[in-house]
This record gives structure tokens, C-alpha cells and sequence, in this order.
């Protein structure tokens, strides 16, 4: 295993979001950005890019199209053309450009809940009704669809599906017979599917990430795909993401409804994109043997020594949902950790419906953090026990 993942960066003096939103002694284990530097390739044509020392604006990234084509169809088998795919400087600003796109007056937008916070804004945005399909957990959380409620919630209202696929906050990949249902009773009702799957390169052993739109050229037509390399080669900062849209109608209303709205895609967004998706990937498989480490160092400490908290083991991405209903606290688990442990993770509260009682952590840090937020959290519950 390369050591590079066990370097510890200062990130405080770097207007780091993650790490200058609390104060100093508090460990930010909460928003999903990763505390490992780039991959060396990423790095290395961002300095030649600056070197350059002109920064206008950027066209059309005709290489990067290719690129993506090329690599949609050797991950996915799906075959894309150059002109499916819409830039944008971010998967939220993408799913909210794609709720302005089907904005209607008593419109509706599905989501599932528990889900990424900024889920909730997209209806309020476009002016959309949101309505919640929750996903059912059973016993050791694994959370699976309730098809009979997603069934009766998709209506002639519904404008949108908002999928979130791998899952965030639950780390669920979704499984061919779970995406063929969904898109199925979507494509009956003729309602778009948004579905968000900027955490789809983050995939642990013996799962496999399927995008909705690889499925069938029909689904794909009534999909709008949102993928980017940030989160995977932890490159958010950038701003450099994208949509697929296979069919053109969509496509145009897409693009209207981007109007006025963003701007050229960001030129050292493009540069560290197309660097990242040829050169990258001996880092990411580097990558997911550490997060794997982690994921499992951090669900066998929780298991052993901290067994009132529930973790399910994600199957993708670097982020775990701990249940901590059966702690016995009085107060928020949010609240507790930070004040107790001095720990920021995020609250499972702000995950809508189903996430009262839980925390999410991120656990795409150095193991020498992770070793001493599990530190402070079983000494936190220790002195909670007296």
C-alpha cells in the first residue's frame, strides 16, 4: 500500500471548508471531501497549466469528450456520443438545473430518504412538491426500496426522480433488479429520472456500479446521468462535472434551463478532469485498498468496543451512517460527539426523514485520524457510562 495515503496534509490554512468550519481541536470527519492529496498526474498538469500563465476562457473540451466516451464504454459498455454529454460546475447544480428543466405548477419531484441534504432544495427551487419513497433498513440497516410506496408515489404529478445511486448517506450500490423496478414504473408513468452517481467510481469489492442509463437505450432516454471526478480523485474545488443526456429534447430543455444561470466550464476544472480519467486510475485502485482498510477498521472497532452503535458496511463510497439510537442519549448524537468527543460529523437530522438518531462519518482520512476519532469516541461513551 502506498504511504502517500498515511501523509497527513495541513489543511487549516487552506480555506478548506471541511477543516476551518470548527475550531481547532475539533476533528471534521462530516463533509464528503477526502484528506489525501490528488493523484500525482492531477497535480502535475494543473502546474503545467499554470505555467502557461493565461488564464482566459475555456471552450469546448473536445479531448475531454472524447475521453468520457471512451471511458463509458470500457467501465459500463455504454455506448455515448461526444454531443450527450453537458457541462456543468457541479452534480448539485446539475440536479437543480434538471428540476428547473421539468418545472411545472403542481409539480412533484421523488426523492428517498434519508438522502444528501441538498436534495430537499431542488423542488423548493423549481418550484416543485418534494415527496419522499423512504428506504426501508432491516435489522443490521441494510436499506432496501420499498417498491409498493415508490409505486403509489410516482404519479401523473411527478415530474422527477431524484435518484442518488451509490446512496448517500446509506452507501448502498443499488443492484440491476433494484435500478430495471424503478426505471420501470418511471417509464410507465413517462416521469424523468435525474440520478446522481458522483460517488459511482467509489465501489468496494463485490459490488459494481451500474449507471440507470447503461440499462437500456429507452431508460436512457428519460435519464439524465450526473457523474464527475471530483469526489473520486478529490478534486471538488475545480468544479468540473457532468450530465448525459442521450435524448436531444431533453438535452435542449437542459441547456435552456442553464441559461443565465452558469457559465463556461472552469479551465483547470477541465485540465485535472482530463488528467484524472487518463492517468488516475492506478491511484484510485491504490485508493479503494486504503478506504477498504478503513471502512473495515472502522465497522470491526465499532463492533467489538462501541456495539451500541449500529454500522451497516457501505458498499461504496467513503462515507459510514452510524446508528446511534440504542446509546441512550438525551440529546442529538450530533450534538454529543462534538461536545463530548470533539468530533464534527454531520447530522443525521439534515438526511430528512430516517435519520434522527444517526450520525454520518467520513472516513476517507488518514488512519492515524480515523484511529484517533475512534479513540475519542469510545472515551466519550465511557464517561457517558460513568
Amino acid at each position: 500500500m502506498p504511504k502517500s495515503f498515511d501523509k497527513i496534509i495541513d489543511r487549516r490554512n487552506s480555506d478548506s471548508i471541511k477543516w476551518n468550519l470548527y475550531e481547532s481541536d475539533v476533528l471534521p470527519m462530516w463533509v464528503a471531501d477526502m484528506d489525501f492529496a490528488a493523484p500525482a498526474p492531477v497535480i502535475q498538469a494543473l502546474r503545467d497549466r499554470v505555467e502557461h500563465g493565461i488564464f482566459g476562457y475555456a471552450g469546448d473540451p473536445l479531448e475531454l469528450r472524447k475521453v468520457i466516451v471512451d471511458r463509458f464504454a470500457e467501465r459500463y459498455q455504454w455506448t455515448i456520443k461526444p454531443e450527450d454529454i453537458v457541462f456543468t460546475p457541479g452534480v448539485v447544480v446539475g440536479f437543480n438545473i434538471a428540476g428547473h428543466a421539468v418545472s411545472h405548477p403542481e409539480g412533484e419531484i421523488l426523492i428517498q430518504t434519508p438522502v444528501y441534504p441538498p436534495f430537499f432544495k431542488t423542488g423548493s427551487y423549481a418550484g416543485l412538491k418534494t415527496v419522499e419513497n423512504q428506504l426501508v433498513p432491516d435489522d443490521n440497516g441494510y436499506y432496501g426500496i420499498d417498491f409498493d410506496d415508490f409505486e403509489k408515489k410516482v404519479t401523473e404529478k411527478t415530474r422527477m426522480f431524484l435518484l442518488c445511486n451509490p446512496h448517500n448517506p446509506v452507501g448502498r450500490v443499488f443492484r440491476r433488479d433494484e435500478l430495471e423496478r424503478m426505471a420501470e414504473i418511471c417509464l410507465q408513468k413517462n416521469v424523468l429520472i435525474c440520478s446522481d452517481e458522483i460517488h459511482g467510481d467509489l465501489i468496494f469489492d463485490g459490488y459494481r456500479h451500474i449507471p440507470l442509463g447503461s440499462l437500456d437505450p429507452e431508460i436512457a432516454r428519460k435519464t439524465i446521468t450526473l457523474m464527475a471526478p471530483s469526489k473520486t480523485f478529490n478534486i471538488a474545488g475545480l468544479d468540473c462535472s457532468f450530465a448525459i443526456i442521450t435524448d436531444k429534447e431533453i438535452r435542449d430543455r437542459y441547456n435552456a434551463a442553464m441559461k443565465g444561470i452558469t457559465g463556461n466550464t472552469n479551465m483547470l476544472g477541465i485540465t485535472a478532469a482530463l488528467a484524472a480519467y487518463q492517468s488516475g486510475q492506478p491511484w484510485l485502485e491504490d485508493l479503494m485498498a486504503y478506504l477498504k482498510e478503513n471502512r473495515d477498521l472502522l465497522k470491526t472497532t465499532i463492533d467489538r468496543e462501541m456495539p451500541e452503535i449500529r454500522m451497516s458496511v457501505p458498499e461504496g463510497t467513503y462515507l459510514a451512517w452510524l446508528d446511534c439510537r440504542h446509546i441512550g442519549l438525551k440529546e442529538n448524537p450530533y450534538d454529543f460527539f462534538l461536545k463530548k468527543a470533539r468530533i464534527a460529523f454531520n447530522n443525521g437530522e439534515s438526511f430528512g426523514t430516517g435519520g434522527k438518531g444517526f450520525v454520518r462519518m467520513n472516513f476517507g482520512c488518514t488512519k492515524t485520524i480515523l484511529l484517533e476519532a475512534l479513540e475519542r469516541m469510545k472515551n466519550a461513551l465511557r464517561k457517558k457510562a460513568g
